[in-house]
């Protein structure tokens, strides 16, 4: 499956990590250890807050679990790592089984490569770091200048910004559109936000000051 590393929480006797959900989503599954069946949460990507699903027993699994665990695994990357049991539990029907292109991305050595350049010392995707090199790769880049003084689109700028970047990280000059598409759906997923958003808003200011 395609998860975080577990953590401990101290809200209650239980560990947790995130999950990809059916429909795509990010989620948060928790174990308790007393007990088979898991609580899992969606993370409402408006809100920021964890939505709990219907069949989840709020007293065994309250909120404050899910905004732990959130916290916890906030910019963890995604991998794909085993089954989890802390006893004999069933396993969730809300997890989703993940498609061969979203097992292919996780397992590239594109997203690997990624993930490695901009994880700090605590294991988190470091989201500013991110921003940081892609702001100072845009504000240099002859083509992204000119891209900005003919009033280039802002999708079709980032768009280039994304994709000239990763090609440059990963070594791989032949990445398609919808590769690049899928590592940053993947990367998006665990950002407490857009994961470029520093990005956008540096490339807004680009614009308008032209």
């Amino acid at each position: 499956m395609i998860r975080t590393i577990m953590v401990e929480l101290s809200t209650i006797e239980a560990a947790a990590y995130r999950q990809k959900l059916r429909g795509g989503h990010s989620g948060i599954v928790i174990m308790r250890y007393d007990t088979d069946q898991p609580g899992i949460a969606t993370v409402n990507r408006k809100s920021g807050e964890p939505d709990p699903s219907h069949n989840t027993d709020l007293k065994l699994f309250p909120l404050e679990a899910f905004k732990e665990a959130m916290e916890l695994t906030s910019g963890m990357p995604y991998s794909r790592r085993g089954k989890v049991k802390l006893s004999a539990e069933k396993e969730d029907a809300s997890a989703q089984e993940e498609t061969a292109e979203e097992l292919a991305t996780v397992d590239s050595d594109e997203y690997e490569a990624i993930v490695k350049t901009y994880t700090n010392r605590k294991g988190e995707l470091s989201y500013e770091l991110l921003n940081k090199d892609f702001i100072q790769f845009a504000k240099s880049s002859k083509v992204i200048s000119d891209m900005v003084a003919n009033r280039a689109l802002e999708d079709d700028i980032r768009d280039h910004v994304v994709k000239v970047k990763l090609e440059s990280i990963t070594g791989n000059r032949e990445l398609t559109v919808a590769q690049t598409q899928r590592i940053v759906e993947m990367l998006d997923e665990v950002s407490p936000r857009h994961v470029f958003k520093e990005l956008n808003d540096e490339i807004r200011k680009m614009l308008a000051s032209r």
